[in-house]
């Protein structure tokens, strides 16, 4: 143990590889990655900022959408402002604590949104089934606890990742062979045996999932939401399972696949539960009409 401890310590830096295989792509990659962030950064902003200024939409649904939306705002802006420079500049060195700040957020939040997910199929469940007791039933002080229990939740069971991967050893390459900070991809570089630690991670992401997953779909849920969580479910439940069984999955296909769950859902919420959604997309367009009549009068 002394001898490795002689020669295996904590990187400074790690270096992110990108899509192993499809370098020569990173440029183009880059484009549809940006457009879609700046989508979801616009629209998750705008419903933020909209439920904060109506308060006829203080309401269980929009509550619940509005952490929805800080936590694919937290998602997206953890991962895609560095994907960018490592595709566009060919910056590739990330700090050790940032990467591991980074694996923090990116695991932490991907359960918190699994969690909300489930939060709004239980608000329309109630909604639908007794729709005369919903405002009593989810009162302000219940979302709250909804919320605080999904944060709880996703913080507890991904917090030792980040904490345990700062005491152990590395004395493999310091290349990632990933776009971020994955811990699965992390854990390779380590020195040392830490098969329960992989298990652990696999278990846990797969236990969050199944569950939320069979509660959903016995709640229920309408045909454009079920889209939403077919997409999210479907590339994180791949990105796990080809850990474990996917030995044969090219590498560029399975990271690619990994960073649509990080991306498409952040894109798809505003859409379908923003712009879909009458009381919201009345507001925004009295917004912008309100604005146009202005600059239509201030140019008279």
């Amino acid at each position: 143990m002394p001898l490795l401890n002689a020669f295996c310590t904590s990187p400074v830096t790690f270096l992110l590889m990108g899509i192993p295989g499809l370098e020569y792509l990173h440029v183009w990659i880059g484009i549809p990655f940006c457009s879609m962030y700046m989508v979801a950064l616009v629209g998750n902003v705008t419903i933020l900022a909209v439920v904060r200024a109506e308060r006829r939409l203080h309401q269980p649904m929009f509550l619940f959408l509005c952490m929805l939306s800080v936590t694919d705002l937290v998602l997206s802006t953890s991962t895609l402002p560095l994907m960018l420079c490592l595709f566009w500049l060919g910056v590739h060195d990330i700090a050790f604590d940032a990467c591991l700040a980074q694996m923090f957020f990116i695991h932490s939040f991907t359960a918190m949104e699994s969690g909300f997910f489930l939060a709004m199929a239980i608000d329309r469940y109630v909604a639908i089934c007794d729709p005369l007791r919903h405002a009593t039933i989810l009162t302000h002080s219940r979302v709250s606890l909804m919320g605080i229990i999904v944060m709880c939740r996703g913080v507890a069971f991904f917090s030792p990742h980040p904490i345990l991967l700062k005491q152990l050893p590395y004395c493999r390459t310091r290349i990632i062979a990933h776009t971020y900070c994955e811990f699965m991809a992390v854990v390779k570089l380590v020195c040392m045996d830490i098969g329960a630690t992989k298990s652990y991670s696999l278990s846990m992401a797969s236990i969050i999932a199944s569950c939320d997953v069979i509660l959903i779909a016995a709640l229920g849920m309408c045909g454009s939401h079920v889209c939403v969580i077919l997409v999210f479910y479907s590339t994180a439940g791949f990105s796990i399972f080809t850990h474990r069984f996917g030995k044969n999955v090219p590498a560029h296909v399975h990271i690619f696949i990994a960073n649509m769950y990080l991306l498409v859902p952040p894109f798809l919420n505003p859409i379908v539960y923003g712009l879909r959604t009458k009381k919201i997309r009345e507001h925004v367009l009295k917004v912008l009409n309100v604005k146009a009549a202005r600059l239509y009068l201030d140019y008279q």
